[in-house]
Formats: C-alpha cells, sequence, structure tokens
C-alpha cells in the first residue's frame, strides 16, 4: 500500500475564520471520531492526528449525492471504530488546495494517512463490506508505528505488568530474580526499550560490586595483568569516575598484545552501552579509542 501526494503547501494556516467547520466533539478516548477540514486544521487534524492513529481524509462535495451517500457510511463505520481511526471530510470546492495537494481528479476519494503520510488511497464508493477489508489492510499495514490515541487528562499510561515485576524484585533488594524478570522479556522482544538497557546497567552493576577493595591498586601494580585492569575500570565505572575508567582501558589497549586489544576494545563497547552516546566523555573515548587503533 503506498500513494505519494504533495502536502507541502499545506502549511499550519492562521486560526479558523468564523463560520468555518470546527472540529466535532471528542469521543471517550479523546479524539473526534468525524472532523471536517478545512486549510486552518489540516496540520493539526489531519497530519499530527495520524501520528496517534490512521486518519481517513474523504475528499468530495455535497453536490454530488454519491459522496453524500457514501460519507454516511465511513462516518457509521468511523463511530463504530471506537477512536481507532478518525474520519476528516474535507469539502473539495471550499477547500481547493487540498484537493489539489491530493491530486483529486474526481470524487468521491479517500485517502488513508498514518504518520503524517499518505498511505493508501481509493476513488468512487464501495460497500460497506469492501471498506471494512480496506480498512484492515490500512490498519495493518500501520502496526504499531503510531502513538495510539492521547490518554484523558491526569491519567497515566499503564504501566507494562512485566516490568513492575521486575522493578518490585529489584525494590526487594532480589538482584538475581529483577534480571530474570528482564531477561525474560526480552526472549520475546530482544530490543525491549525499558528491558534492554535496564539488564546492561544491572549486569554491570552486579558485577562491579563484587569487585574486591583495593582492585585499583592492585591494577595500578600490574599493568600487563588485563583481568586486573578489568575488575579496577569497573571499580572506577561504579565509584562514578568514566574518564579513569575508559582511560585505563585505552592505555591497556595502546600496550596490549592481540588478545588483550580484543578484550579491552570488547569491555569498552560494553560500558558505553551504558550511556547516552553524546556524553561528551563518552565522544572523547571513543576518540581517544580510534587515536589508538590508528
Amino acid at each position: 500500500m503506498s500513494s505519494a501526494f504533495d502536502l507541502s503547501a499545506l502549511a499550519p494556516r492562521p486560526p479558523r475564520p468564523a463560520g468555518a467547520p470546527a472540529p466535532a466533539p471528542a469521543g471517550p478516548n479523546g479524539l473526534a471520531p468525524v472532523v471536517l477540514i478545512d486549510e486552518a486544521n489540516f496540520e493539526a487534524e489531519v497530519v499530527l492526528r495520524s501520528q496517534q492513529v490512521p486518519v481517513i481524509v474523504s475528499l468530495g462535495t455535497p453536490d454530488y449525492p454519491q459522496c453524500v451517500a457514501f460519507d454516511e457510511i465511513l462516518e457509521r463505520a468511523a463511530l463504530a471504530a471506537g477512536g481507532a481511526w478518525v474520519l476528516a471530510k474535507v469539502d473539495v470546492g471550499l477547500n481547493p488546495q487540498i484537493a489539489q495537494a491530493f491530486g483529486v481528479q474526481s470524487v468521491p476519494m479517500v485517502i488513508a494517512m498514518a504518520a503524517g503520510q499518505p498511505l493508501d488511497s481509493q476513488q468512487g464508493t464501495f460497500s460497506e463490506d469492501e471498506l471494512a477489508q480496506w480498512l484492515t489492510a490500512v490498519q495493518n499495514a500501520v502496526g504499531d508505528r503510531l502513538t495510539g490515541p492521547p490518554l484523558p487528562e491526569g491519567q497515566e499510561p499503564e504501566r507494562d505488568q512485566r516490568l513492575v515485576a521486575a522493578e518490585a524484585m529489584l525494590d526487594e533488594g532480589d538482584l538475581d530474580g529483577g534480571i530474570a524478570a528482564y531477561e525474560l522479556i526480552l526472549q520475546s522482544e530482544p530490543n525491549h526499550p525499558e528491558a534492554l538497557p535496564a539488564v546492561r546497567q544491572l549486569r554491570f552493576l552486579q558485577r562491579a560490586q563484587a569487585v574486591p577493595d583495593g582492585a585499583v591498586e592492585a591494577a595500578d601494580a600490574n599493568l600487563g595483568d588485563v583481568d586486573a585492569q578489568l575488575r579496577a575500570a569497573d571499580a572506577e565505572l561504579l565509584a562514578q569516575q568514566p574518564d579513569a575508567c575508559f582511560n585505563r582501558l585505552i592505555a591497556v589497549f595502546r600496550i596490549g598484545d592481540a588478545d588483550m586489544k580484543a578484550t579491552t576494545r570488547a569491555r569498552l563497547l560494553e560500558l558505553w552501552e551504558l550511556f547516552d552516546p553524546a556524553e561528551p566523555f563518552i565522544i572523547a573515548a571513543r576518540r581517544n579509542l580510534a587515536n589508538a587503533m590508528y
């Protein structure tokens, strides 16, 4: 499903003049199921709204009974959808710029919008069954790329109960149990945005807390002991000394043999994943490692 239209001319407009269409009352999820569109509200109610849910743009005119009848089918479907998608009705006679942007040659015409871009288009009318099949195809194509409708004011998003369970274990001091709970999530969702960084941080914490006292001094006395250097680097990072940690590992990389280089580079890459890549000390460490490599 794909379609190309030039929407660049439809920039945000001044406030809607008197007598122009106003948004329909919001439904229970905060979205109006049917919205009348003009150039003033196109950006907000079509382009931006389609970041949340699919927006089906109906282009027609009340002068054509065929358009009126098709809009009635669309409106019934929008009301029945309960906010899963929004119907945006455009009178092409009153809004020629919108019609031109979508390349309208005949009406009725419907455009499926998602993530601010046209996804698919259909010209002419079709039955309620055909419409249902098309809407299903649109929603399948969209998948989970959109943010979903806004929450009612004051309502917090529902937490993933798997994360809640993992956090409860950590609150009780069960570090192993918390790690296992997060790893269970990663088995089905390897790039889970909360579980993945949590596992990385907890694995480091688990390892660093096991480093014996005096690890830094022991490593300073034996620069050729790569295991001692790794332990010292963990201790320094746990003590919130990232520069000392990374400089130590890069120094070992400079003087080490092939195995030591591979080991320290792997540990550096692992530790860097604990931080925002835009952190100045991460940028500096990456540059220093690159200089040591070439």
